[in-house]
């Protein structure tokens, strides 16, 4: 199995869960540190078609839940990002910009969600 076929799966892998999707659009369209709780409004904006002043507590608690738990660690496991558990704050890695193209393929042919996403 070559290296490209490697990073192509850990792409596929990456992208499994929309709310991953969802972060790493988002990443990608903004190109700068974000914090968790602006990821977690994003998908709640673009999952949930919901403002974070619309929607009951526990659902955004859940996606922050989520983040924390989920989708932060294995972004960070795969060398996508970096978080700053004291500020909150993820960041894009090298890594994040070797893979974007084929992120920004399968994100783009992701039907549920229209481009460009943005906070």
């Amino acid at each position: 199995m070559s290296r490209d076929s490697i990073e192509f799966d850990a792409v596929l892998d990456l992208c499994r869960d929309q709310h991953r999707r969802i972060v790493l659009a988002v990443l990608a369209a903004e190109r700068r540190p974000l914090t968790v709780n602006d990821l977690s409004k994003a998908i709640l904006k673009y999952n949930h078609q919901t403002a974070v002043t619309e929607v009951a507590d526990e659902v955004f608690a859940e996606i922050r839940l989520s983040m924390y738990h989920k989708h932060v660690p294995k972004l960070e496991s795969e060398g996508v990002i970096e978080y700053d558990a004291e500020r909150q704050h993820v960041v894009p890695t090298e890594r994040f910009d070797q893979l974007q193209p084929s992120l920004s393929a399968i994100i783009e042919a992701d039907p549920d969600l229209e481009s460009p996403l943005e906070l």
